[in-house]
């Protein structure tokens, strides 16, 4: 479970996340949208510590995470897919596994939530059909599988995706989501960010709306897919504007 307590965060003395609380069940995906500049993305980067919250807290499973290193939130369990995907051009899929891989410590072995490049490549089997090709002769859906797996290979309880399906065709958005609950469905609490709500309902368990860095909505997957209108109506509330709070 991830848990989020009045997490306030921004950049050069500047604040865009304002006293946010928010909770991910495991086993459950939660949707977080927003227009350009509602802070999404500094929300996925003060998680999984790319920067320093200035107030509030962080938990992994009720252990407090807050304002550590990004390699020691990765070991306590949160992983990060990244908006850009950021494969490595020059790297083979295979290397890119062999590096990310972090075998688990003594008694992990027979932990479900424990990753391994088989089981990886079992769950995306075109990235074993293109395990010698490198980062730059992937098409933009096998490096946002690639970037999954990475995040994959370090055994996470809860999982970051920060705009998986940004540009990519309507038939590998489908795939992702799928993937997503597929994972979900493993036990993963899983973060999602989106601008798009219409796709980030088709598998959420619970959406929250972000406005300039605040909570305007939260609402249960199931009651946006039934009726989306009170959905469409928090986005209206503020205009779409570039930010750094992505």
């Amino acid at each position: 479970m991830l848990e989020l307590t009045g997490l306030t965060a921004g950049y050069h003395g500047g604040t865009v996340l304002h006293g946010l609380d928010l909770t991910v069940a495991a086993g459950t995906v939660h949707a977080v949208v927003g227009h350009n500049g509602a802070g999404k993305t500094t929300l996925v980067h003060t998680v999984a510590g790319l920067m320093r919250p200035s107030a509030g807290t962080v938990r992994v499973d009720g252990r407090e995470v807050t304002g550590r290193p990004a390699h020691r939130i990765a070991r306590a369990g949160i992983g990060l897919v990244p908006q850009g995907r950021r494969v490595f051009a020059g790297l083979t899929v295979e290397e890119h596994l062999r590096l990310s891989h972090r075998p688990p410590r003594r008694g992990d072995t027979a932990r479900p939530g424990v990753w391994t490049p088989a089981r990886v490549l079992a769950l995306l089997p075109r990235l074993g059909e293109r395990r010698g090709n490198r980062g730059a002769e992937l098409s933009g859906g096998e490096q946002q599988m690639l970037a999954l797996a990475r995040a994959l290979l370090g055994s996470p309880r809860v999982l970051l995706l920060d705009e998986p399906t940004e540009g990519l065709a309507p038939v590998l958005v489908r795939q992702v989501h799928e993937l997503v609950g597929t994972l979900a469905a493993e036990g993963l609490a899983v973060l999602l960010v989106s601008p798009s709500p219409a796709q980030a309902v088709e598998c959420a368990d619970a959406l929250t709306v972000l406005t300039s860095g605040r909570t305007t909505l939260r609402l249960a997957g199931e009651d946006a897919r039934a009726d989306a209108t009170a959905l469409h109506a928090a986005l209206e509330l503020t205009a779409a504007g570039p930010g750094p709070g992505g």
